[in-house]
C-alpha cells in the first residue's frame, strides 16, 4: 500500500561545508592568517602554502569573497569536523508527518518506522496521521493497534510528545526524540562496611563404601567335657 511522507516546514538549503585548500586555490595574492592567528598581510599564494608546508598545516580560503580573498593557516581535518559539530549543534527541529492506513501491510508499516526513525535520529519530530476511509472510521482499533506496534518497536530511544488523538476520520500522535536509557549499575557498598563471612563448604558425607566397621574374628566354642 501507497504511503506518503510529508514535510509540514519548508527545508532550508543546506550550508555547504567544503573550502578550497592548498593547490585547489589558484588567486594570487591573497591575505594570509598564520596558524597563531598573526595577520600577515597580502602575500603571493606560493609563498602561503610554502609556510603552510613548513607548519605541517594546511592553507585555507576562509572568504573568498573577499578581495584579495582572505585565507588561514591551519588543520583543515579539525576545521571540518568543527563546522559539522557547529551545524548539528543549530539543527532546527522540524515537524514531519508520515501518513498511513488501517490496513497497511507488514512491509510497508516496517518501512514506514524505518523512516520514521531515520526523521527522529536528525532531531525531528514525527507526527504519525491515520487517515480513515469509509467504514474503517467504525474501526478506531486498528489504528490503535498499529501506533501501538509502531512505538513498541521503535524502542526507547524515543517518546511519546503527544498521545493518540481522534479528529473524525484521522487518528493523529506525536513522537519525539527521546534519551536512551542506561543500565543502573549496582549500589555501591559503603566504605568501612564489614565484608560477609565467607560460606564454609558443606562437608562431604561419608558413602556406604567408606563407612566400614571393622569385624573382629569370632571366638571358636570350648569343646564338650565328656560325660562319665
Amino acid at each position: 500500500m501507497a504511503m506518503m511522507f510529508c514535510l509540514l516546514v519548508p527545508r532550508k538549503e543546506a550550508v555547504s561545508l567544503q573550502h578550497r585548500c592548498n593547490e585547489q586555490i589558484r588567486i594570487s595574492p591573497i591575505r594570509l592568517i598564520d596558524h597563531n592567528n598573526n595577520q600577515m598581510g597580502v602575500v603571493p599564494t606560493d609563498e602561503a602554502r610554502r609556510m603552510a608546508h613548513e607548519a605541517g598545516l594546511d592553507l585555507v580560503e576562509v572568504a573568498p569573497t573577499e578581495r584579495p580573498p582572505v585565507c588561514r593557516i591551519m588543520d583543515y581535518g579539525k576545521f571540518k569536523y568543527a563546522q559539522k559539530k557547529k551545524k548539528q549543534k543549530h539543527h532546527e527541529q522540524k515537524l514531519k508527518e508520515v501518513r498511513l492506513h488501517p490496513k497497511i501491510g507488514d512491509h510497508d508499516r516496517d518501512r514506514l518506522m524505518r523512516q520514521a526513525a531515520k526523521f527522529l535520529d536528525e532531531g525531528d519530530k514525527v507526527q504519525l496521521t491515520m487517515i480513515f476511509r469509509g467504514r474503517e472510521r467504525f474501526h478506531l482499533d486498528l489504528g490503535q493497534s498499529v501506533f501501538n506496534a509502531i512505538v513498541a518497536n521503535l524502542g526507547d530511544h524515543i517518546k511519546v510528545e503527544r498521545p493518540v488523538r481522534n479528529e473524525g476520520r484521522r487518528m493523529t500522535m506525536v513522537l519525539a526524540p527521546g534519551v536512551a536509557k542506561k543500565p543502573t549499575a549496582p549500589a555501591a557498598k559503603p566504605a568501612g562496611a564489614p565484608a560477609a563471612a565467607p560460606v564454609a563448604a558443606p562437608k562431604p558425607r561419608p558413602t556406604a563404601a567408606a563407612a566400614t566397621v571393622p569385624v573382629t574374628a569370632a571366638t571358636p566354642p570350648a569343646p564338650a567335657e565328656p560325660t562319665a
